[in-house]
């Protein structure tokens, strides 16, 4: 059994993990923190788990040493604990975005301030199985990738890994889960309810991940907040650098993704479920992928869905924790959704 830990617990990625590895039969999971919450049973902060755990939260000064060590801490604070976590664990998977981008310039860029550690942004893999499985496998540390960047990314990267991409527009629609679980006056309900809001027209930090998996600057990405708790769908205007047969296209889809176990190609001529829908993937680990070439221009709309907190947080770090200790890949993932939800 590989023992594991689990700072930062309280949270809604925390619980999905919880949740997750409970179910995960070569896993024990020994501590969760939470500074808010300790000394709590773990169903307090995770009312699903009534019945199921008896775990009870602790302190990060309470934490003893584990194999694999999940840190869920916000953005900004386990580059500052680090050494402490890795000398408690021999792997590590942080699912902030401490890690996610290779250099302290990048990191600077993007998030507005220098690195507490830049000397150790190269010591984590980046943790998109799809693009770094071999990678990953024989990584101690991984950085699992954002949520919006997971989406894009796996929509495009066949597109960019065969040149064709040109200029691209990504505008993504996310569920309120995605803020977390601290209160905030965007959070409230009279102010969240029934909203279309745009919250990052420019500058999104995840614009930081897809320009260095791409190695592109010509990346434009809008984020907008509409009436969903679960998921994110990420509408992409590619504009190819030549014409292509929306066959060809199907063609190069199909072999980048034929054999991956949680990215499905979705292409059917008829029905409402015709394009990728994010309902439709709440609580599994699955990527939805879809695609329609405008017959009078070179762009291309790919669309690809995901559960934010699954694919694009806690079932994206068990998938890469899967793959670091050679397990199957699928192990604990394999819910596919409800319908209808």
């Amino acid at each position: 059994m590989i023992s594991v830990s689990i700072v930062g617990g309280s949270g809604y990625s925390g619980g999905e993990l919880i949740r997750l590895l409970t179910f995960h039969s070569e896993v024990e999971i020994r501590q969760i923190t939470s500074e808010r919450l300790a000394g709590k049973f773990v169903h307090n902060a995770h009312p699903n788990m009534r019945g199921v755990s008896k775990l009870k939260f602790c302190s990060i000064d309470e934490l003893k040493s584990c194999d694999v060590m999940f840190m869920c801490l916000p953005h900004g604070q386990t580059m500052h604990r680090l050494d402490e976590f890795k000398a408690m664990a021999g792997k590590l998977i942080d699912l902030s975005g401490d890690f996610r981008l290779s250099s302290d310039e990048a990191f600077q860029r993007w998030y507005g301030k220098p690195h507490a550690c830049p000397e150790r942004l190269g010591d984590f893999v980046y943790g998109i199985p799809e693009l770094h499985r071999d990678a990953i496998a024989q990584a101690d540390a991984v950085a699992s990738a954002g949520c919006n960047a997971t989406a894009s990314i796996l929509a495009l990267n066949p597109l960019y890994k065969r040149g064709l991409a040109g200029r691209t527009i990504i505008e993504v629609k996310t569920g309120s889960s995605e803020g977390g679980n601290s209160s905030s006056d965007a959070s409230h309900h009279p102010e969240r309810s029934g909203v279309v809001r745009s919250y990052k027209p420019t500058g999104h930090r995840h614009v930081g991940e897809m320009v260095q998996e791409f190695g592109a600057d010509d990346i434009h990405f809008s984020a907008t907040s509409i009436e969903m708790v679960r998921g994110i769908l990420a509408t992409c205007h590619v504009f190819l650098n030549e014409t292509v047969a929306e066959k060809e296209i199907w063609k190069i889809y199909r072999e980048a993704y034929a054999d991956e176990p949680f990215v499905r190609i979705v292409k059917e001529r008829s029905g409402i479920h015709r394009y990728p829908e994010p309902k439709l993937l709440a609580g599994s680990n699955f990527c939805d992928i879809g695609f329609e070439r405008d017959p009078h221009s070179d762009r291309l709309v790919v669309i690809s869905a995901i559960d934010n907190l699954m694919k694009g947080a806690a079932g994206q770090a068990v998938q890469a924790f899967n793959i670091m200790h050679g397990f199957e890949e699928t192990m604990a993932l394999t819910f596919p959704g409800l319908h209808p939800i």
